[in-house]
């Protein structure tokens, strides 16, 4: 029997590093606007250095261009010495909430945590008032698609959030429309993508965080946090 192995090529699909959208009194600070925190300046060090270690050598380099993106993109490629220009699409960026105003106090745990779980109606789920599920899959995949079908590059880092990567893992583990809400994304997290020109994806590994491999101290997920920082008021 002949049989030539499938070539791959190899995305490294990161979430931004740790940022602080509340202030000391759990008021909301503009999530468009926020910046890498000192853990999360340490996060994208970490990841830049375990990528230097392990001789790894991007050809592109994407974020969604929201400033935390863009700083543990730029923070990343310091760390292992490469001088590359990331480029930015904003159709990659996070589901967009509403005011937090908006939402009553007893419907807050919905508005903040039903977007991140699974089922048959979650992409009706809208987050925190804002855009729902489903938008986001239609503003999210295609933009994706657009990335993985380009011919120059073999090695592609891309530094987007936690809801995005949720919805390119789902797709590529489970095929179009998928949504694992509760496929957690820890702050600078690594995801490790192989794609074959046939199309088929191996998914190699998911939630990889450099400062904290284990995640012996994390109970709650990313949302449940920000909802107990936000019920300070």
């Amino acid at each position: 029997m002949d049989w030539t192995p499938p070539g791959r090529r190899r995305i490294y699909l990161m979430r931004h590093g740790s940022v602080d959208y509340f202030r000391a009194d759990g008021s909301p600070l503009p999530a468009e606007g926020v910046s890498l925190n000192v853990d999360g300046e340490r996060q994208a060090d970490a990841a830049g250095a375990l990528f230097a270690r392990s001789q790894v050598r991007f050809d592109r380099v994407v974020t969604s261009g929201l400033p935390r993106t863009v700083q543990t993109a730029e923070r990343v490629l310091a760390a292992c010495g490469q001088a590359l220009e990331p480029l930015h699409d904003a159709a990659l960026q996070e589901i967009r909430g509403g005011r937090l105003a908006d939402i009553p106090r007893d419907a807050l745990e919905a508005a903040f945590l039903a977007a991140f779980q699974s089922g048959p109606d979650i992409e009706r789920q809208r987050f925190l008032g804002g855009e729902s599920v489903g938008e986001l899959l239609d503003r999210s995949l295609p933009a994706f698609d657009r990335w993985r079908m380009r011919d120059d590059w073999d090695c592609l880092l891309l530094v987007l959030h936690g809801g995005v990567n949720r919805a390119i893992l789902s797709t590529l583990l489970a095929g179009r429309r998928a949504f694992f809400g509760t496929l957690e994304q820890q702050p600078a997290c690594i995801n490790v993508c192989d794609l074959g020109a046939d199309g088929v994806a191996v998914v190699r590994a998911i939630n990889l965080a450099p400062t904290q491999w284990l995640q012996h101290d994390e109970r709650l997920t990313t949302m449940e946090r920000l909802l107990a920082q936000h019920l300070r008021r």
